[in-house]
């Protein structure tokens, strides 16, 4: 019998779960996440270890989600030196790179960049060529000033050639262990999100590379050395940690992906809502499929707009964690400030002296935890008063996250499940499950292996079928290259959006891959 370990880090607390190879939960395990965030991971996987009572040899994959690369971007540290190269000079220099960025953040990552010749027009045709001597008097000068490379061509979409030209060039002059991050695989069309969102990934290959390998060092350290390791994708797959190396930027939304997946797992829903409640923050997502729908929206990340591909998540500022007030006037608030994973030190019900949603739930009877008597002082009113509160901004976020006016299935998951203790409006049928709070630990464990491809294509050149399969053959090569089995790789979804107003039927085609990992 072998053996499956995933792990998810958030923001309060760190799951951890073991499942077999029909795909059952062995054991679970809650910790809280600590500031060093690793001891936190060697906690958890020791105490699901020593539950599960298994040769920690007999585990043969591991899968983490993390937060580290959106807390690096979050918090500007430990983010490498990037130098820009924008192919697109001289019709892009209106709007050079960085445009509108936090200043801090653009200092984090030094702010070099360089507009050069070449890039495509909207149609394919030639814009300019790219001139080599160009490219390489910008990396030399930036020799010893620089961690990674950012390369951006106008409609790379359309050809990377000029992309992955720049890219050897880069190497031969900066070194073959250069990390360099091309646009073209990366974002979507849009030329300044998709630079930005290159940018990024180009920022964090440091972050990610301490990630794998301080996760890869707990495994060791516990026994677990027979495991194939992954790390989660923001799409509900995962990739190996070669891949991660060169898509860090693809974990960022991970962990509400974990969990939407998971609760796909435990209410065995295809299509649904799902509501994730933890310690501070709740987040909803639409589950299409088995897996999360995808934003269709530019997506803000640290304070920098992007259009690489996204969850379509909602977040709310409350969870178990969310502090609850009385005003002078009688009127409560919940929320948005949370004690997040210090609760056991200052939540009411575990003896400490701060009110939160969770010690709600207690007074009132709906949960067991802590001591009950110490939540006493909170008068009924209060607690009434604060639950009509919490139902109030949970049914709003649902009605935001609906596609129609009719009540959905929704699925409740998350260690802050608990101060959900009413049915929610808008909603049809809830499902709960006793594992529901380590949901994001299972949807890591469950995933497959993931490659998604977005080409744009002028339908009058190239015929649909030719243009699909292409794209598919794309998405492919990534899920194998993210460490997927050839033969077992799968097309999960084709999408296909007309552009309005550009020539020749021009068409954005994006197909995703699953497959099962080698």
């Amino acid at each position: 019998m072998s053996y499956r370990l995933g792990i998810d880090v958030g923001g309060t607390n760190t799951d951890a779960v073991i499942l077999d190879d029909n795909d059952s939960v062995l054991t679970s395990t809650k910790t809280h996440t600590t500031p060093d965030v690793e001891s936190g991971i060697y906690s958890a996987v020791d105490v699901v270890l020593s539950e599960s009572g298994i040769d920690p040899t007999s585990v043969t994959a591991a899968m983490l989600g993390t937060t580290q690369a959106t807390n690096a971007i979050v918090e500007r540290k430990q983010l490498a030196r990037v130098g820009v190269v924008r192919l697109g000079y001289p019709a892009t220099a209106a709007i050079p790179p960085y445009t509108e960025w936090p200043k801090d953040l653009v200092n984090s990552l030094t702010g070099q960049y360089q507009l050069v010749h070449g890039g495509y027009e909207y149609d394919g045709q030639l814009l300019t060529p790219i001139d080599e001597d160009e490219l390489r008097t910008t990396f030399q000068k930036w020799s010893g000033k620089v961690d990674s490379v950012a390369i951006v061509g106008v409609f790379s979409a359309l050809n990377r050639d000029q992309e992955e030209r720049a890219a050897d060039i880069a190497r031969e002059e900066l070194g073959e262990e250069i990390s360099v991050s091309l646009s073209s695989k990366i974002g979507s069309i849009g030329l300044i999100t998709r630079e930005n969102a290159t940018i990024l990934n180009a920022g964090l290959y440091q972050v990610i590379s301490r990630v794998t390998k301080g996760f890869s060092a707990a495994l060791k350290a516990k026994g677990v050395v027979n495991a194939q390791v992954y790390l989660c994708q923001n799409d509900g797959t995962l990739m190996s940690l070669e891949y991660a190396a060169k898509y860090p930027i693809l974990t960022i939304g991970s962990g509400p992906t974990n969990s939407i997946r998971g609760a796909s797992y435990l209410s065995k829903r295809r299509n649904a809502l799902v509501l994730d409640i933890g310690g501070t923050t709740s987040d909803l997502g639409v589950l299409v499929n088995d897996f999360p729908r995808e934003s269709s929206k530019a997506v803000s990340v640290g304070g920098v707009q992007t259009n690489f591909r996204m969850p379509d998540i909602l977040s709310i500022g409350l969870g178990g964690g969310s502090i609850v007030r009385q005003l002078t006037d009688g009127s409560v608030t919940v929320g948005p400030d949370s004690v997040g994973y210090a609760i056991t030190d200052k939540a009411l019900c575990f003896g400490g002296d701060t009110i939160t949603a969770t010690d709600i739930a207690v007074r009132l009877g709906k949960v067991k935890l802590g001591n009950p008597k110490l939540t006493d002082v909170i008068s009924l009113s209060v607690a009434h008063k604060a639950v009509d509160v919490i139902q109030a901004q949970l049914a709003n976020a649902v009605d935001k996250m609906k596609t129609s006016a009719e009540p959905v299935d929704l699925v409740l998951v998350g260690g802050g499940a608990i101060i959900a203790t009413e049915a929610i409006a808008g909603t049809k049928k809830t499902f709960t499950s006793a594992l529901g709070g380590v949901a994001n630990a299972i949807g890591a464990t469950i995933a497959q292996i993931g490659g998604q491809s977005e080409r744009l294509y002028q339908y009058v050149t190239i015929p649909r079928e030719e243009a699909i399969t292409a794209t598919t053959e794309d998405a492919t090569r990534q899920a194998v290259e993210a460490g997927a089995d050839q033969d077992t790789v799968q097309v999960v979804d084709v999408e296909e959006v007309p552009l309005q107003y550009a020539p020749g039927d021009s068409t954005r085609v994006k197909v995703k891959v699953v497959g099962n990992m080698v």
